[in-house]
């Protein structure tokens, strides 16, 4: 009998506590392959925000927006996010976490609304999409950042032209059952 660890209950996920219990009852686990990385860099030169990219992962799965900055320690990559949002006491309107009035009624909203993180700081920005474990982002950071550098390279040269990053939605194909 497998059992399950509560921790992942809490998630939301059910993973076995147990080893191989995951193979037993999913067949083989495979890894995540990141089969394509669009750059398209950013041409402001004094802004931390180098470029976008989107990355393709086994040839099915799209994630757009993922931004490349450059830190104090190098370049990193900030999954795509969304600002969290509030609503109004009296009108029940949604709003930014740093309006001061609300956008629909006008009433004047408290401040410090957000939450903090653990390190105390506002938490403004929500992820949209990321990775779950500590192996993944590595792997996605290094693809994209190695990508960035490769773009930045072929940028330098005579007659570069910028990838097109979206497509249109017209180009996917149609399912048919």
């Amino acid at each position: 009998m497998v059992r399950w660890s509560r921790t992942c209950f809490r998630r939301g996920k059910h993973v076995p506590e147990e080893a191989g219990a995951v193979t037993r009852l999913f067949g083989e686990a495979k890894k995540m392959e990141i089969s394509e990385v669009r750059v398209k860099l950013v041409s402001n030169k004094d802004d931390r925000l180098k470029a976008f990219c989107s990355i393709t992962m086994d040839n099915e799965f799209v994630v757009r927006d993922i931004k490349i900055i450059e830190g104090t320690n190098g370049y990193f990559v900030a999954m795509p996010s969304r600002k969290m949002s509030d609503h109004c006491e009296k009108c029940g309107g949604k709003n930014h976490l740093r309006a001061k009035f609300c956008n629909n009624c006008g009433a004047t909203l408290p401040e410090n609304r957000a939450k903090k993180d653990f390190k105390g700081r506002m938490k403004l920005h929500a992820d949209i999409a990321h990775p779950i474990n500590a192996e993944c982002r590595k792997r996605i950071q290094e693809k994209v950042i190695s990508a960035f550098k490769e773009e930045v390279e072929k940028s330098k040269l005579p007659g570069y032209k910028p990838i097109e990053m979206d497509e249109p939605d017209d180009d996917i194909p149609e399912v048919v059952s």
